[in-house]
């Protein structure tokens, strides 16, 4: 007669133990993942992230020249001839499709609320009536808007990707360019002080 190994009847059998590296890896995914997304919420809400290490080719350089036409519904676009007259200002890179654009926004329309220097909005490789829902329900900063469907002209300006904000001076030249989500410590501590020495 042989023995049946096993649990006593009526219970069941006990799993069997995981293997120590498959038990490993479910706490170090997890243990990574939520410290990688710490360091990015943290460099949101600090404006930590080095946002100085890619070049720019354009800094000191005049504008590009270039003409965009209107979003649907908008009697101008955007060109060089715009910025160029509207002295020191902000060029502000953003499109729908982009989610950290929505987190920039509200600063956005807080900056054109001072009236303290125009925002021309370069909509970058987004379809237009995307863009015209989105500025609908996030409200609308901009001076003057135009629409870059293609990315031709964002590519002139050096655009890596969205968001992106330059700083113009008086004199037509790019001074400044910030890449990513543009923070109220970024506003405070670097783009506002930048503002009012050209200005003076």
């Amino acid at each position: 007669m042989t023995e049946r190994s096993g649990a006593p009847p009526g219970e069941s059998e006990p799993e069997e133990a995981a293997p120590p590296r498959r038990r490993l890896l479910f706490v170090l995914v997890p243990a990574a993942f939520a410290l990688l997304a710490s360091i990015l919420a943290w460099q949101l809400l600090t404006g930590a992230a080095d946002k100085d290490k890619l070049p720019s080719a354009l800094i000191d350089k005049a504008i590009p020249q270039f003409k965009l036409d209107p979003l649907p519904g908008y009697e101008t676009g955007l060109s060089n001839s715009d910025i160029e007259q509207g002295g020191v200002s902000l060029v502000n890179v953003f499109a729908s499709w982009c989610g950290p654009c929505r987190i920039e926004h509200p600063l956005l329309m807080e900056i054109s609320g001072l009236n303290l220097v125009p925002i021309w909005g370069l909509n970058y490789k987004d379809q237009p009536n995307d863009a015209i829902r989105w500025l609908e329900d996030l409200d609308d900063p901009y001076s003057q808007i135009g629409s870059d469907v293609s990315g031709r002209v964002g590519i002139d300006w050096g655009v890596y990707g969205v968001p992106e904000t330059f700083v113009i001076d008086g004199k037509r030249r790019i001074v400044y360019k910030h890449i990513g989500v543009l923070t109220p410590i970024d506003w405070k501590e670097k783009i506002r002080p930048l503002i009012e020495s050209l200005r003076q």
